[in-house]
């Protein structure tokens, strides 16, 4: 039920489509975002979650999940992040993907919703850690597609990787394009 609901919405609805595909094969990755730029991208993640049947975890502020709603975000797969100080999130992550038969978390690469110059670079530094691929999503606002890219195995060079991180999301538009990720050029 709620998956045929969620698809009304996001394809009738909504007006949204895919390309590309979610590899369902692969039980380890580290999922990132792009761009993040409204509230509303949350629920896009939660109808393309439902409707693609895949397990995914999510990073969020540790202030979203206070009491009641924190009960909610973490039934809905929520891992809070203290941003106020430096901790072992990475590290943590990276423990219990070394622990876990499958794991992929989704993370918001710019790590808010404001307009930002370069990216986090801690998804970098989980899927290296892990050894796990980095699975690119990014939502294109302007022409209603969810764009899908082959898993990027992360070959250690940062400079090198992170220029096909940002070559990919180059130019995307996110709800507010004045807030879309736009890296140096």
């Amino acid at each position: 039920m709620l998956t045929w609901l969620s698809k009304i919405i996001f394809f009738k609805i909504v007006g949204w489509r895919f390309e590309g595909r979610w590899p369902k094969e692969i039980a380890k990755m580290v999922t990132i975002e792009v761009p993040h730029t409204s509230y509303w991208d949350f629920p896009i993640g939660i109808l393309i979650r439902r409707i693609l049947d895949v397990e995914i975890q999510w990073a969020g502020k540790a202030s979203l999940f206070r009491f009641p709603f924190g009960i909610l975000g973490r039934w809905m797969g929520g891992v809070p992040v203290v941003r106020s100080k430096r901790t072992n999130f990475v590290s943590a992550l990276v423990d219990i993907y070394n622990k876990s038969d499958k794991m992929n978390i989704c993370i918001a690469a710019e790590g808010t919703r404001g307009k930002v110059d370069k990216l986090k670079t801690g998804f970098y530094y989980i899927a290296t850690g892990a050894n796990v691929p980095i699975f690119m999503v990014k939502f294109d606002y302007k022409n209603r597609i969810v764009w899908m890219r082959e898993p990027f195995y992360p070959t250690g060079d940062f400079e090198a990787d992170m220029s096909i991180i940002d070559n990919y999301f180059a130019g995307t538009q996110g709800k507010y394009p004045s807030k879309s990720y736009k890296f140096p050029a």
